[in-house]
């Protein structure tokens, strides 16, 4: 304003031309024209002009700007938390303020967003970053612990504290653990998460290393346990950029709150277990949600109930359970090795790399990211766990012969086929040597016919020779169909003592 005052001075009292006004204070000729014509509309002169003071002044000459004090003020608090709710923008509360107060004055949008602005900076500096419902949820663990006692005398351990704040409403969660491994952090996140009743779109620690295996600032990559977690629960891990507190300072202020309107209420308890200890906690997380804020209207649990719970995702059906991952191969018998014990896959992927997923009862094993076997864990050292149709067909039809199988296939061919596989199974050192040799019948009563075998089979009782080997030379060379000597007499199986006897088998 006081610019202006001097063009006029120059302009009404020097009777400098526009020009020369404008070379004599380095404003533009269109400027001086402007301020003139202001003043000739308003009817003002020299002597008018030199008596009013700036505020006088810019009434003359601008009468259709309305004083501040008269406009509308918009409800900023509201505004804040209206801004958390997805898709809800400045230009559309300021439509809604507008379309509020219809014939009133009130501020054009640049303003609008202005006052905003500078009523936000007020807030504390936690409050200046807007929070969308349902998007984040801050987790950390709070320095201080808080020690078990042993009811024998003296300290058991200590206590680690775990708080979640979502982002939005600040609603809060805390919980005791007895560390903070990575079984400790996911099965606290898990609590935290039943708690809401929901799923953020994100979860945002610090970098600890039970979680996060590569601690970059632009590209943090959480390890293959957490990352299960996040797809078990269709979230994601978001780890706030090392040394950058303010990237995570909803928990940094939760975690105060707690030790201030939690712990510190605590301190002169006793506890036993983290049983005892959650327990307490438990009982003081309402009061501390319920808390009215100071400079928002309502409180956590308010916020919470009508900006995050509408915004969360459902919970998965079961909660997780924490899993090691180890990569193997797959050896040459389609098995893979697991703390020395053997789980079969299918036989198509032999030699493959594959990823093992190993919770405290089940090992599921992963091809690409696709699961190809699921087994029961099992903790015999040498043993072998395996499933029939991850075998070749070839070794299927094998494993699935048994003595009574075998037996009951020679029975309905003849009495000699079955006289010579019961004396196979009876006097082989080991069945498994059994089953081969009678296996090596079967083939031969494809080849020939069940009628031959039979022939063939007794003529090797008959002349003493009751083997796979004798019954195939003979089937080969066609004795079986020429009719045996009047001499031959019927063979019997000897009695030894090495010869098991059919009770072996029962």
């Amino acid at each position: 304003m006081r610019r202006i005052r001097e063009v006029l001075r120059l302009k009404l009292l020097c009777g400098l031309s526009h020009r020369e006004v404008a070379r004599a204070l380095g404003v533009s000729v269109g400027a001086v024209s402007h301020y003139g014509q202001l003043a000739e509309q308003a009817g003002l002169g020299w002597p008018e002009v030199e008596s009013m003071d700036e505020a006088q002044l810019e009434a003359r000459l601008m009468p259709r700007a309305a004083p501040v004090g008269r406009r509308v003020l918009p409800d900023f608090a509201a505004i804040h938390q209206e801004l958390k709710r997805k898709g809800v923008t400045l230009q559309l509360l300021w439509e809604e303020y507008l379309a509020a107060h219809p014939g009133e004055t009130t501020y054009r949008y640049t303003q609008f967003c202005q006052r905003y602005a500078d009523w936000a900076a007020s807030l504390q500096r936690s409050m200046r970053q807007v929070h969308r419902a349902g998007e984040k949820c801050f987790v950390d663990f709070a320095g201080q612990t808080v020690p078990i006692l042993d009811v024998a005398g003296g300290l058991a351990s200590r206590a680690h504290i775990f708080v979640a704040v979502l982002g939005a409403s600040n609603y809060t969660f805390a919980c005791a653990t007895a560390a903070e491994s990575m079984a400790d952090w996911l099965g606290a996140i898990s609590l935290a998460l039943e708690f809401y009743g929901g799923v953020p779109a994100m979860l945002v620690p610090d970098n600890p290393r039970a979680l996060i295996a590569e601690a970059d600032r632009y590209e943090p990559l959480a390890n293959r346990t957490a990352l299960d977690f996040a797809a078990h629960y269709a979230t994601v891990i978001l780890p706030a950029r090392p040394y950058k507190p303010r990237d995570k300072a909803k928990v940094e202020v939760g975690v105060q709150v707690v030790e201030r309107w939690i712990l510190a209420r605590l301190r002169h308890r006793r506890f036993y277990s983290l049983a005892e200890l959650n327990a307490a906690i438990a009982e003081l997380l309402p009061e501390l949600n319920e808390r009215a804020f100071k400079k928002l209207p309502g409180s956590r649990r308010s916020a919470f109930e009508g900006l995050d719970r509408p915004a969360l995702a459902p919970l998965p059906v079961t909660r997780y359970e924490v899993a090691r991952f180890k990569s193997v191969r797959v050896n040459i018998d389609y098995h893979v090795e697991i703390e020395r014990h053997y789980y079969s896959v299918p036989h198509a992927l032999v030699r493959q790399g594959l990823e093992a997923r190993i919770t405290r009862q089940t090992v599921e094993l992963l091809y690409r990211g696709r699961r190809v076997a699921s087994h029961a864990l099992c903790a015999k050292r040498g043993g072998y766990t395996t499933v029939p149709e991850h075998m070749p067909a070839s070794h299927r039809a094998h494993a699935e012969w048994t003595p009574g199988r075998l037996l009951d296939w020679a029975a309905r061919i003849g009495p000699a086929v079955a006289a010579l596989v019961k004396h196979l199974l009876e006097t082989k050192p080991h069945p498994e040597q059994g089953y081969r040799a009678c296996l090596g019948l079967l083939g031969a009563a494809r080849k020939y016919g069940d009628a031959r075998l039979e022939a063939a089979c007794e003529r090797a009782l008959a002349i003493g020779a009751p083997t796979r080997g004798s019954v195939l030379s003979i089937l080969a060379a066609g004795l079986d169909q020429t009719p045996l000597a009047p001499e031959q007499a019927d063979w019997q199986l000897p009695l030894h003592e090495n010869v098991r006897g059919p009770t072996y088998y029962h």
